[in-house]
């Protein structure tokens, strides 16, 4: 993956319909996406040399996104303000030019507004996937 810019990556989330349908959320200026494996250790006593072994294929993997930024419109801010105040899982779409694309259950795991009397208002959102994910490169 070469260099790219921050502003490409998208956060959508499910319109709600049958078939469901995704909507750009905000005007992101800040984004992160961080993927995470919790090992098991099962090192023991007979571990070769004492060093640790790790059990391939087990432990909990976990998706986490931050953002800030501005809302697009009326309709996403209403979405996610809904999808926090239910705690509700809504299917979200992570979208990473030439990387791929993350899709699945997220919660709302936090929604912060704030704003500066000479400027616009801002909000910073946190995601805690909620169920299993999948991924497609692009």
């Amino acid at each position: 993956m070469g260099a790219q810019r921050g502003k490409d990556i998208l956060l959508k989330i499910d319109d709600g319909e049958d078939p469901p349908g995704f909507v750009t959320v905000a005007g992101l200026r800040a984004r992160t996406i961080a993927l995470n494996a919790r090992p098991v250790d099962v090192t023991d006593a007979d571990s070769a040399g004492r060093w640790r072994e790790l059990l391939a294929g087990a432990g909990v993997k976990a998706c986490s996104v931050a953002g800030q930024g501005v809302f697009r419109d009326a309709a996403s801010d209403a979405r996610v303000r809904e999808a926090f105040f239910a705690q509700s899982a809504r299917t979200w779409r992570l979208i990473v030019p030439d990387f791929g694309m993350i899709e699945g259950p997220f919660l709302v795991a936090g929604l912060e507004y704030a704003g500066d009397h000479a400027g616009e208002a801002t909000f910073a959102l946190s995601l805690a996937s909620a169920g299993e994910l999948t991924f497609e490169a692009l």
